[in-house]
This record gives structure tokens, C-alpha cells and sequence, in this order.
């Protein structure tokens, strides 16, 4: 099986008015950009989201202006360079077939076969309970037999539940109320799961060490189906900045092949003349090699074949910078030291019907924050799920959401017989009736939702660090927690006068501090602590740097010596380490993605920043050398008790500081 260090992911929807399809392709300029990038491995389409094949079908239906075969004299020519090829399969849609084909296309639960937006790229999907799901794995055993092609990226797997007459029967079969939400998505999940068995039971059964992966189905789920993970994170195209940061550090705890899939486009898939600047995919790319995941840039190629040259430089360009880092990248694990808890597999489509989609995207929320906060804190740390081991975290974190089954609350205890730390916010530490702290050793006995809205947060003197000296607004609602015996109060909540709310004459909009409550906000017991209000929503919402600070100092008791420090050093920054046989990489990225005009996040260059220290804990493994990465500039350095210090003179956009023992 080939395992992708350079990649690039080419879409092809090509509408079947087209006249022109294929018409000026030069595949001896293509390969020969693909190995000026240095690339190993390329996707291209097999067939599309319209439907429509690259090759000579003889099973659907080949693009009628296309000559020749397509996609065959790519694979041949990529195999001629020794650039592997994945063909990419659209299985929730294809829109040619489906209006070929009324009957393999879902009817949604509001008996409509076509959805809204209306011709959007969505508005028809296919159900994988008709001929639709054989049709589709007889293509993929085509193009296995004969291609040769290296492995398979099936797109779009999520469809809409569906209530057609193969579903309504298997329903029935099965005992599943339709009209119940949260049994019908259930069902249609397990449709998913089955397609991608009999896809993946397809493939394997021509090539049983073919590159699969399933974008649509959840990570963990794709455990016995795929053989490598892939992150589609199009910043600009409504993923955002935030979301690679979390993923990067859940999907690497898996144990498979990974890419981090970025794009060139400056708004989203299909825009053909939008090109964003070479530091925006650097950032990207040089983001998911820090937490040890190798890039992958899609485009979307000219249905004739014309060259876009400005996104041929820019591919160049950004791995031209980077391909030089290969030697500390191969092999590289992440070093780590805490655990931030995550409520939902990723993408989190297991999450669906009834109320299950507020409650995920609650939990996403103070995930997604809970990752910042730690990022710009320059902790070490990756985001779990049950599917991966914790024997190795010192700290666990449960951000806002995290209530306790019995299966996390086992772990729990596990994790804190091997004396393990626990720092938990808001509803964490709950039964999933929110009745009470599931664990005896937490710091707090759960009394109720906390009255006070808004409510106010003091800081006693012993945690005051970097406090302001003045009630703080917690501006998100809480719980009403008391001091279990033993445990330290560390904060209390202050009363306003009186609640935000109406009385019938006055809307209350000014609601002043009034009064310390003595009730507790934050409470620490041996090697747990517990904060009554969602502190890291909070600071999605709002962006309040004292929710940061309570994080930063609960943590302080906890990990008084952290893996890595960096004094001195804008928020904004990000340090990570990987570690190869015989040394350690610290990874300092200065990027800061710039809101314009109606809130696009723009990253036009990299920061310049100038005298970065790095702390880079010992832990026994003293430094014979410290240089920068690719270029093996020496830097000097000291040690200072438990610490190897050193000053990087410049950091452009992003420095790799190699600690060599």
C-alpha cells in the first residue's frame, strides 16, 4: 500500500453539456508538474458528481464529448513517473445517473425527491438500498481491474434519510419507526456503513492493498473500511481556521495514514478563477506537518485540460518551501501530555435526529475552543474519543459538554488510578440526566442550573494570576455547584442584582455585580477540578481572556513543568513537537488569519516574528545540538534546570527548531 507524502486532489464535475471534455490534455505537462511539485500521490476522477465517467465505461455513462479514455492516460502517465493514482468515485451523488434513473435516487422524509437548494450540487442523492449500490461497486471493480489504480477516494458518503419503498421494507423488517428522527437517521447511518463494506469488499477483492478512504463517514467508523484518514478542510470555503487544529490532533490518535486536504480556491470547491495567496496554503500545509500529517492541495481541473499556471506556481512554490523538511518529517510522532475530550466522532454524522444535532454542535463548539485555548497556552496535547488509548496523557480535559456514561466514567477511573490529573468545565462530570457528578472523587456536588444570569466570577487571591481585579462576566449559563468535602473553593460566584430578563415593564439590560454569593465557580480536589460555568463556549463566543486564564491556571497545578514554554510569545503563535529516534522537533508557526471585509479569514502573508524563545523540557534526553530545519542552521542554546532554552532569531511564517541528542 502506498503511503502519500505529497499529494494534490483534483475535483473534475463536469457538466454533460460540455463540448469540450478532454479535448487539450497534455499529460506529459501534467506529470511533469506533478513531479516538479516532488509529488507521490494524485486523485483524479474515475467518475464524477454529475455521473459522468473519464474512461469507457461499459457499466455507466462515459462523457459523450469525451475522446478516448480520460482518465486511463492519466493513470498511465502518472504510473510512467512513479506518481500513484487514486480514483475518485462520488457515491452519494451523480446526478446523470439519478435522472437516468428516478428510482435509484432518495425520496427525503418530506416525500420530495429533489431538495433545497434546488440545483445545487446536493439536490439529488442516491440510496444505497437500490440497483444504484451494485451498479456503483461492479465501476469500482472496473476501474481496479483495469487501471492498476493505487486506491479509491469515495466522496460525498453522507446522504439524507431516505423513505423509498427499499427503505420503508427494511425499516419495517427491522422494527424502526420512520417517523421516529432519531431511529431513521440511525438506520440510514448503517445503510452508509454497509455501502462502504460493499465498496470496500469491491476493491479489495481486485487489489486488497488499495488506498481507500470514505469522506462522509465518521473517522473511528471507517476503522475496518478504510486504510488511510483524509482531512477536507477548505479554510475560506466555510470549514474555517478552527477546524484543521482539531481534527489534526483527533485523527492522528487513530493509528492510520493521514492527508490534510487544503485548496487553491479563494471561496470554495468549483471556483475556478479564485486562487488564494501561497502563504494561506503554506499555513495549511506547514499546520498539519507540525501535527505530524502530510499535505494534500486540491484544484479543480479545466474540463479541457487548459493548464492554470498561476495555481501550477503556486503548488510549486509552497512545496518547493517544504519538500526540503522530509528528513525530520518521516516517521515523526507527536509528543503530547494532555487529552481534550471529545463528545463526537468526527465528522460527527452519527449525530443526527431529534436533538442529538444542537447537543453535537454545542460539544463541537467547546471543542473547537477548548483546542485554541490550549493552542495558544503552547500546550502539548491531542483531542480524544473513546477510540483511542489514554495510558500516555498526564491531564485529561473535559470541555463543557462531556457528560459521563459508563464507559467514560470507567476510563475515567483508570485514568486517574495511574495519577492522572482531570480539569473539567461546565456540564462535564454529569449522568447524562444532568442528576449528578458520576465520579466520588470529583471536587463538586451538582445542586441545579445556576439562577443567575448574568452571573460573576471572583477570583480568591491563591488563583488570581493574570486576573483582573474585578467581578468577570461569565456570559454563558452555568450550573449551581457546592464544595464536595475536601475539595478547595478557588473562585465564587457573584450575584448580579438582579437577571437579565422582562418584568412586564422594563427589559433588564444593566444588571451590575451585586454580591459575593460565597457559592463556589471553581473547585479543586487532589488531582481534579471542576469549573460550574462552560468556560471554553465562553470563550468561543466571546473571546474573554480570563476563561483562557482559568484554563492556564488550573493547569499550572497540574503541569507545573510543561513540555514546551515560550516566553514572551503573541498568542497567535502555535508550537507543537514531533519526535523521530534521536531528536525532537518544535514546531513555531506565526500566521494570523485576518477577518475582511464581511468576515473573510484572509491570510495575505506570513508574521515575522524576531527573538522566539523555545523551553523544550529534558526529560533526560539532553541536547548535543540544536539547529533549524531544512537549512541545519546552528542555534546556541542552555540548559536551565529541567529545561533546553534556546532564542530563534527569526521566525517568517514558521521555524523547525531540532533539538539533536
Amino acid at each position: 500500500m502506498h503511503t502519500p507524502n505529497w499529494a494534490l486532489f483534483f475535483d473534475f464535475h463536469t457538466m454533460p453539456a460540455n463540448p469540450d471534455v478532454g479535448q487539450a490534455f497534455d499529460f506529459d505537462a501534467m506529470t511533469d508538474w506533478f513531479a516538479e511539485c516532488g509529488v507521490d500521490f494524485i486523485v483524479f476522477p474515475a467518475r464524477c458528481n454529475l455521473g459522468t465517467a473519464y474512461y469507457p465505461t461499459k457499466l455507466g455513462v462515459p462523457h459523450e464529448a469525451m475522446p478516448g479514455d480520460l482518465f486511463g492516460d492519466l493513470v498511465a502517465a502518472c504510473h510512467a513517473k512513479k506518481i500513484a493514482v487514486s480514483a475518485y468515485i462520488n457515491v452519494g451523488l451523480s446526478h446523470e445517473e439519478s435522472y437516468r434513473h428516478r428510482d435509484w435516487t432518495v425520496l427525503r422524509a418530506d416525500g420530495r425527491m429533489y431538495g433545497e437548494p434546488f440545483g445545487n450540487s446536493f439536490f439529488r442523492q442516491m440510496c444505497y438500498h437500490t440497483g444504484y449500490a451494485d451498479h456503483v461497486a461492479g465501476m469500482v471493480r472496473e476501474v481496479a481491474e483495469w487501471y492498476g489504480v493505487d486506491g479509491f477516494f469515495f466522496d460525498c458518503f453522507h446522504t439524507a434519510p431516505c423513505i423509498g419503498r427499499e427503505c420503508m421494507e427494511k425499516m419495517k423488517a427491522e422494527g424502526v419507526d420512520h417517523t421516529n428522527s432519531e431511529q431513521l437517521n440511525d438506520f440510514n447511518y448503517r445503510k452508509m456503513l454497509a455501502m462502504g463494506r460493499k465498496l470496500a469488499d469491491a476493491a479489495r477483492s481486485v487489489n486488497p492493498d488499495l488506498l481507500l478512504y470514505f469522506n462522509g463517514i465518521d473517522f473511528a467508523a471507517q476503522k475496518e473500511l478504510g486504510s488511510y484518514l483524509e482531512l477536507e478542510c477548505l479554510p475560506q470555503g466555510g470549514w474555517g481556521y478552527e477546524l484543521l487544529p482539531m481534527v489534526a490532533r483527533y485523527m492522528r490518535t487513530l493509528g492510520k495514514p493521514m492527508l490534510n486536504m487544503t485548496g487553491r480556491f479563494q471561496k470554495s470547491w468549483g471556483d475556478f478563477g479564485g486562487v488564494r495567496t501561497a502563504a494561506s496554503v503554506e499555513y495549511d500545509c506547514i499546520g498539519g506537518i507540525a501535527n505530524g500529517i502530510p499535505p494534500t492541495i486540491g484544484d479543480h481541473f479545466h474540463p479541457r485540460g487548459d493548464l492554470n499556471r498561476a495555481v501550477m506556481a503556486m503548488d510549486r512554490e509552497v512545496y518547493a518551501n517544504l519538500r526540503p523538511l522530509q528528513p525530520w518529517i518521516q516517521g515523526a510522532k507527536p509528543v503530547v501530555e494532555i487529552a481534550n475530550v471529545m463528545k463526537c466522532d468526527y465528522p460527527g454524522y452519527g449525530w443526527a435526529g431529534g436533538d442529538r444535532p444542537q447537543r453535537k454542535n454545542l460539544a463541537v463548539q467547546a471543542t473547537k475552543s477548548a483546542t485554541r485555548v490550549l493552542c495558544e497556552l503552547k500546550m502539548q496535547f491531542d483531542n480524544v474519543t473513546l477510540a483511542s488509548a489514554w495510558d500516555k496523557y498526564q491531564v485529561l480535559v473535559l470541555p463543557d459538554e462531556i457528560e459521563l456514561d459508563d464507559a467514560l466514567a470507567a476510563r475515567l477511573r483508570e485514568h486517574l488510578a495511574r495519577g492522572g490529573a482531570i480539569l473539567s468545565t461546565g456540564n462535564s462530570g454529569l449522568d447524562p440526566a444532568h442528576a449528578r457528578f458520576v465520579l466520588d472523587e470529583w471536587p463538586a456536588e451538582y445542586v441545579g442550573p445556576d439562577p443567575h444570569d448574568p452571573a460573576y466570577i471572583l477570583f480568591r487571591p491563591a488563583f488570581a494570576r493574570g486576573m483582573p481585579d474585578m467581578p468577570v462576566t461569565l456570559y454563558d449559563k452555568g450550573a449551581e455547584i457546592a464544595a464536595a468535602p475536601g475539595s478547595e473553593t478557588l473562585a465564587t460566584i457573584v450575584a448580579p442584582y438582579y437577571n437579565n430578563a422582562w418584568d412586564g415593564r422594563h427589559g433588564f439590560v444593566y444588571t451590575p455585580p451585586d454580591r459575593d454569593t460565597g457559592r463556589p465557580a471553581i473547585v479543586r480536589k487532589g488531582r481534579v477540578a471542576h469549573v460550574s460555568h462552560p468556560v471554553f463556549r465562553t470563550y468561543f463566543t466571546s473571546a474573554a481572556l480570563p476563561m483562557r486564564q482559568i484554563v492556564a491556571n488550573l493547569l499550572d497545578g497540574f503541569l507545573p513543568e510543561p513540555l514546551v514554554r515560550a516566553p514572551g510569545a503573541p498568542s497567535f503563535s502555535r508550537v507543537t513537537v514531533t519526535a523521530q529516534p534521536g531528536r525532537r522537533m518544535v514546531y513555531v508557526l506565526a500566521y494570523l488569519p485576518e477577518a475582511r471585509g464581511a468576515g473573510v479569514n484572509m491570510i495575505e502573508e506570513p508574521i515575522e516574528l524576531r527573538n522566539y524563545t523555545v523551553q523544550l523540557r529534558l526529560d533526560g534526553r539532553l541536547p548535543q545540538r540544536v539547529y533549524l530545519a531544512p537549512s541545519r542552521e546552528t542555534l546556541d542554546f542552555a540548559i536551565d534546570g529541567n529545561y533546553a532554552v534556546v532564542n530563534v532569531p527569526v521566525v517568517r511564517g514558521w521555524a523547525v527548531v531540532v533539538f539533536e541528542e
